[in-house]
């Protein structure tokens, strides 16, 4: 009981800090396009010393309301995804997958500035394909479903198909879910599968009869007899 209340509060943290995150967003645009003001300067511009801090910055900026409509709707789906089935692994994942997206667009990119959240998103999809791949338990598995089932596009997401957009970021982020996946998802505990009465009975009836004395046999006693007594 102590472990779900402990699974229930750190998804109720999620669930607000992911609602936060996407208002930040939408605050952060609608200010940039209030005022007239592009900071895509904010972005990672790849060997570029000026670009570097674009590495924390540049999953905040996006470069019209069509690119952030779809990066929300997408860190909605996936964050909550994440969320519910990996709370203990989220906070650490994120970090990662935050990272290893900015700096590999930094030290690999094209010399652009990189801007957008998708390397956020990539990251948390190819988190839960990984971790249902490593933990193959049901939950992780009917998770990983769902976000194929959504967003099945995103494998495709790290290829170079289109100049305007950085597969870059996608690639790295998507290399960073994976090592996340592997790094982190065993702080999940897996479900616990109930074992019901007859799944007992039959392990009891496939064991080897050795295991199972037999009823008319006589226990032996831990004590001497007086002819091997010393």
């Amino acid at each position: 009981m102590g472990r779900l209340q402990s699974d229930q509060s750190l998804r109720r943290k999620g669930y607000r800090a992911l609602g936060y995150f996407v208002i930040a967003l939408w605050v952060i645009h609608a200010t940039q396009a209030l005022f007239h003001y592009h900071l895509n300067w904010l972005g990672v511009y790849p060997q570029a010393f000026s670009g570097l801090f674009g590495i924390v910055t540049s999953p905040l900026i996006h470069g019209d309301w069509g690119h952030l409509g779809n990066n929300t709707v997408s860190l909605i789906v996936l964050g909550a995804l994440t969320i519910y089935g990996f709370s203990r692994a989220l906070w650490p994942s994120v970090l990662v997958i935050w990272l290893v997206s900015g700096a590999g667009v930094w030290f690999f990119g094209r010399e652009s500035y990189h801007i957008g959240a998708s390397g956020l998103t990539h990251g948390l999809f190819y988190f839960l394909f990984a971790a249902a791949i490593i933990r193959r338990d049901k939950t992780s598995i009917a998770i990983m479903l769902v976000a194929v089932l959504m967003y099945g596009s995103m494998v495709l997401g790290v290829l170079p198909w289109d100049p305007k957009i950085s597969f870059e970021g996608h690639l790295f982020g998507a290399i960073g879910g994976v090592l996340s996946a592997f790094l982190f998802q065993q702080r999940q505990p897996k479900p616990h599968v109930k074992q019901y009465d007859w799944e007992v009975e039959d392990d009891l009836d496939d064991e080897e009869p050795y295991w199972i004395p037999p009823h008319h046999q006589t226990p032996v006693s831990d004590k001497l007899s007086d002819s091997t007594r010393e």
